[in-house]
């Protein structure tokens, strides 16, 4: 892998090319529930001073109706990206009342799936298609499993890389099956190292018993309402959290986007007989979109995906094989309940280092073999990677998460020395130092501080987690908005609205037929 890695870094050095990597591009997709002032659920409807959920571009709901998430426009510095993250929050706050945004991945007390009201989002074709969709969801999973919120960290590396970048490679491809096969390549070798994002970033070691009512589990009980696992780091990517039990004899290849497509079209494609049980439209109500395995790909739960930005109505498999990739979605990052937003600067620098690693090193093939043991470690770090002793699968046999770690960061800061001299900072190699201390001390990973700060506390996960959320409000509506981000924004909401209406009133086509063009795509 280093050898790999340090040939293509210099090679980007040698042809001039290393100062394109101070332009990555970055946006954000952060969910949080809205809870209110006891930190129940609300029930009430997404304001309507936050615009429509169906067009606004950056304020819309996920599964739920009381989920939100902010989704920021792409910037080159993260810190701006990060910056307008906080605006979001900042203005949302001022539109919610008393309401507050739930600080953590994992929900509040939730005693009845009764409570969690599903997203509504017009009544044109495409708001009902996106309904109906988190209908077949709840039919298929329940709602429980869906009020779980996550941070989404979108990637892409600079257009004016791939010409320069390819012409170093001696490629011959189209640039657009270039640019799709090097994304697979960062996808493959992050699916290889991404248990030590889970390490040093997950912050979901515990949760509010009501989420598992009635549900058999294996977790230890901290207090009467709240359930953990002691050395437990991402309790929201255990099976706990996106289980799929439908999708667990899917074979999803992640190899190349020819394959990749192919596997998830043809997911889409094949009959399910619990779902065909289910029925699609019954008694003049649908269930769901198909009664197929998935609906459509998004259903099927992954920590990356590659992604291109989809024209309204159009299927992203169809966006994708069309057009190629456009950017990587990373899906394995927890909300940490300790800060503001959830996710800093110093974790968005050191992504940034580590996707750049992930795309330079290793272009291998992920082989089944190689796929069960990702598995596994995948699992093994979830439940309890910060267990003194615990051990990893390698090519070489079990080896010890402080030695498998430290080759990945060593890596990692070869690149992060690059992107320093590149920008002219020291923020990248900071970054990775600050990871390998974690690494080294399993008591600065956010897992365990907040598991530390839980048990001091004496409260329970939802006592514990509405306190953190009042204090985080507090402390982001200190500062005021500019006033002219403010007016901004006020006319964004304000514009998504009157398309929405725009929207239904030029819908031409019955649902019927609308449903079954989509489907066919």
């Amino acid at each position: 892998m280093s050898v790999t890695l340090e040939h293509h870094l210099n090679q980007l050095v040698k042809h001039g090319h290393s100062g394109l990597l101070t332009q990555l591009q970055h946006g954000i997709e952060k969910e949080g529930l809205r809870v209110d002032r006891q930190g129940r659920l609300a029930q009430t409807p997404h304001p309507r001073s936050l615009g429509s959920t169906l067009t606004h571009s950056q304020i819309t709901t996920d599964y739920s109706e009381a989920l939100l998430e902010f989704i920021t426009p792409v910037f080159q510095r993260p810190d701006l990206m990060l910056q307008h993250l906080e605006d979001l929050h900042r203005f949302s706050y001022a539109k919610l009342d008393q309401e507050l945004i739930w600080c953590a991945s994992m929900p509040c007390n939730i005693f009845s799936e009764e409570e969690i009201p599903i997203a509504e989002y017009g009544n044109s074709n495409i708001g009902r298609l996106k309904h109906i969709y988190r209908v077949g969801l709840q039919h298929r999973y329940g709602k429980m499993m869906q009020t779980i919120a996550g941070i989404h960290y979108n990637f892409s590396l600079p257009e004016q890389l791939w010409p320069a970048w390819q012409d170093i490679s001696g490629n011959r491809d189209s640039m657009t099956s270039f640019r799709s096969a090097s994304y697979f390549t960062l996808i493959r070798n992050f699916r290889r190292y991404s248990w030590l994002l889970l390490y040093l970033f997950g912050a979901s070691p515990a949760l509010s018993s009501s989420f598992l009512q009635g549900r058999p589990h294996q977790l230890d009980t901290l207090n009467e309402d709240t359930l953990y696992l002691p050395w437990a780091t991402s309790l929201r990517m255990s099976d706990l959290g996106y289980s799929n039990r439908a999708q667990s004899a899917l074979n999803i290849c992640f190899n190349q986007l020819g394959s990749y497509t192919e596997s998830l079209q043809q997911a889409i494609q094949t009959p399910h007989p619990q779902y065909e049980r289910l029925g699609v439209k019954v008694n003049g109500n649908y269930q769901q979109l198909n009664s197929n395995i998935l609906q459509i790909e998004n259903e099927y739960y992954s920590d990356i995906r590659p992604k291109r930005v989809a024209e309204s109505g159009e299927k992203p498999i169809h966006a994708l094989r069309e057009r190629g990739i456009q950017y990587v979605e990373v899906r394995n990052t927890d909300i940490n309940p300790l800060l503001p937003v959830g996710i800093s600067l110093e974790q968005a620098h050191f992504m940034d280092a580590f996707l750049v690693t992930c795309l330079y090193c290793n272009d291998a093939i992920i082989s089944d073999a190689e796929c069960a043991l990702l598995s596994e470690n995948h699992n093994r770090i979830v439940n309890r990677g910060r267990e003194p002793g615990l051990t990893l699968l390698s090519d070489e046999g079990e080896i010890a998460r402080e030695a498998l770690g430290a080759k990945i960061l060593q890596q990692v800061d070869m690149t992060a020395q690059l992107l320093d001299q590149a920008s002219g900072t020291q923020h990248y190699r900071q970054a990775v130092a600050a990871q390998q201390t974690k690494l080294e001390n399993s008591s600065m990973t956010p897992s365990s501080q907040v598991l530390a700060s839980l048990q001091a506390s004496g409260a329970s996960h939802h006592e514990w987690t509405l306190a953190l959320s009042k204090q985080h409000k507090d402390e982001i509506m200190a500062t005021r908005l500019a006033p002219e981000l403010l007016q901004q924004m006020t006319c964004e909401a304000n514009a998504s609205l009157l398309e929405q209406s725009s929207i239904e009133d030029n819908d031409t086509m019955d649902f019927d037929t609308f449903l079954a063009q989509f489907n066919a795509q």
